[in-house]
């Protein structure tokens, strides 16, 4: 809707230029937003005022001359409300322009909904662009801890919603396999460690000897070299330390994807940072011969004009490469394999100099603009105790988390559907619980920190993911006690409509069932126009980067629809109009809630 305003807005002003009533001037951005109280509308702009101060007349009087053209078109849709987009158009002081949407718009908007289905807020924003989201990024020979998780689900939510925007959109799992850390673990293996016995329980064993190389390394200060050494042997292909970095990789990917299934995640490609080591001494090469790199006591570095961020090293005095390097020719790669509209990574507050450098440098080096890379943050995830550091051995394993949420949900299940068979339990409570733990982390501002606490990541109930299931499958059961179909939409209209309750039925109503109908009827349009704020509410989580202004309208959603539920009797309405509008609004309502919960990866009931 915000959309279908902004360029009828955008086409009169271009009408009223023609027509010498505006100067001619370059359209401005024209903001179409949600006022913050419904008395100013259901939509508002301020492009009244930013023309005024572009031509140097009175804001009020070029809002009114907006409003008045606006008026006339708005009449020209059809005779009285309901042929028209809006109810009324109002002018605010010192120059806003309020929008009241007709209820034929609202309806009309309904049967959108209902036909569209699964398709509903999609839109062909971004045909014939490409997106790729680079996020999970999971550490080889290293746990997927509690603190994986937001990259992991974050990022596939921004994927999901970039998709569903028309782009098309690939999604790399940019493993970190590569580095001198495994010139640690494969010391440690040699050391101490029994390939068979890693075999048995591969994460677990790796991560102990990892552990164990740092504790020991702490007493004797020389074995940071022996790993430094083994991973340069790494580096110039020795054939032992290949041999066991390719059996590290093997183990931990067995267990990257048995998270990976659990969570329901897919991502299209998986090239590690191994993947890119061939192409680094070119790059290096390139940043030397283009004068964008400058050798420094043997090592190279990128510097910034001005020094307006720290020099950018790209290989060390001893001829080793970093992740520096490596992001550099997985930007060159990319672009010259996928040609990308944008790449967003999806990556932890800690890397935010990492990635200012790294975009500054793709621009030095002629790969597109700085604004072409988005980093999108999130905050940490950490124990009340401090953060969680894997060579300390603090970890929250995720597995263990999602174990614990689908028992603690499995509890709730048997508690309030005790007939259910036992595969249906057992199906709801993943549901449930996989959908819980998510939601909890999807439901904040990515940048936001997460103090792990149990009762906090296995909420099952207020602002969480079973609720807002649960409000689905009861609208659900709605619909499957109903005999009306409600369907039945031609040419994309539907047979409801907005008829008043008060007055229409036989003889008038005295005051107390006035107020009552009037009642019903404002939570009706409430909820009516929660719905259609859909598509633009998707537009501005893609736009932001944020899965979680996603998750804020489905709650509010779902506590209109409960509202609705309580006051409106809808399977006893005796009125078949109304029966059939108000089945209407439930139907469109689950249909909005999975469409919503789809792109944020988290599934739906029929029962629960």
């Amino acid at each position: 809707m915000k959309e279908k305003i902004r360029k009828l807005i955008e086409n009169l002003i271009k009408i009223l230029q023609k027509k010498g009533k505006l100067p001619d001037f370059e359209i401005p951005e024209i903001l179409v937003e949600r006022p913050k109280e419904e008395i100013h509308g259901d939509y508002t702009t301020n492009v009244a005022m930013v023309i005024a101060k572009i031509i140097g007349k009175n804001p009020r009087k070029t809002a009114d001359l907006l409003r008045d053209r606006i008026k006339t078109e708005n009449t020209k849709r059809g005779k009285g409300e309901n042929g028209r987009l809006f109810k009324k158009i109002e002018v605010a002081v010192p120059g806003f322009i309020n929008f009241f949407l007709s209820q034929k718009i609202l309806f009309a908007e309904l049967a959108t909904i209902l036909k569209e289905k699964n398709r509903y807020g999609r839109n062909e924003l971004g045909k014939g662009k490409t997106v790729i989201v680079d996020y999970s990024s999971a550490n080889i020979a290293k746990p997927f801890g509690i603190g994986h998780l937001r990259s992991t689900i974050v990022g596939q939510a921004i994927y999901n919603l970039y998709k569903f925007l028309g782009y098309k959109t690939i999604g790399d799992n940019h493993l970190g396999d590569w580095g001198t850390q495994f010139g640690k673990l494969i010391y440690a293996i040699k050391k101490w460690g029994d390939e068979e016995e890693i075999a048995k329980e591969p994460i677990k064993n790796l991560v102990g000897l990892y552990v164990k190389f740092h504790q020991e390394a702490e007493k004797n200060p020389e074995l940071e070299e022996e790993g430094r050494k083994w991973f340069k042997r790494l580096e110039e292909d020795d054939k032992e330390a290949k041999r066991l970095w390719k059996k590290c990789l093997k183990w931990s990917l067995k267990e990257f994807e048995k998270i990976y299934k659990i969570l329901g995640i897919k991502i299209d490609l998986a090239l590690g940072e191994s993947f890119y080591e061939p192409m680094l001494k070119d790059i290096i090469k390139e940043a030397l011969d283009k004068k964008i790199a400058i050798k420094s006591q043997g090592a190279v570095v990128i510097p910034y004009p001005d020094d307006s961020l720290p020099p950018f090293l790209i290989r060390k005095s001893d001829g080793a490469t970093l992740y520096s390097t490596r992001d550099l020719a997985a930007i060159k790669y990319r672009r010259k394999k996928f040609k990308p509209y944008k790449i967003i990574y999806e990556v932890g507050v800690d890397q935010i100099l990492h990635f200012k450098q790294l975009f500054w440098a793709a621009e030095l080096f002629g790969w597109g603009k700085r604004d072409d890379y988005i980093h999108v943050v999130h905050g940490m995830t950490r124990l009340p105790t401090g953060r969680m550091r894997t060579r300390k051995g603090e970890m929250i394993l995720l597995e263990n988390v999602l174990k614990e949420a689908i028992k603690r949900a499995r509890k709730i299940v048997e508690k309030k559907n005790p007939g259910l068979k036992q595969k249906e339990k057992e199906k709801i409570a993943e549901i449930v619980g996989i959908g819980a733990v998510k939601y909890n982390s999807l439901s904040r501002r990515p940048l936001t920190d997460i103090i792990f606490k149990w009762e906090d990541v296995l909420n099952l109930e207020g602002n969480s993911g079973p609720y807002l299931q649960y409000t689905y499958t009861r609208a659900k059961s709605i619909i499957g006690k109903s005999k009306i179909d409600t369907m039945k939409i031609k040419k994309g209209k539907s047979e409801f409509s907005f008829v008043p309750i008060s007055g229409t039925a036989a003889g008038q109503p005295d005051s107390l069932t006035a107020v009552m109908a009037a009642g019903k009827e404002e939570k009706e349009i409430r909820l009516l126009k929660r719905l259609i704020k859909f598509p633009e509410t998707i537009m501005e989580s893609a736009k932001k980067y944020s899965p979680n202004l996603v998750c804020n309208y489905l709650f509010n959603l779902s506590q209109d629809f409960n509202a609705f539920y309580e006051a409106v009797p809808v399977l006893k309405e005796k009125r078949s109009d109304l029966k059939r509008r108000r089945l209407a609004l439930v139907e469109a309502t689950t249909q909005v809630i999975k469409n919503g919960l789809s792109l944020l990866g988290i599934e739906v009931l029929e029962k629960m």
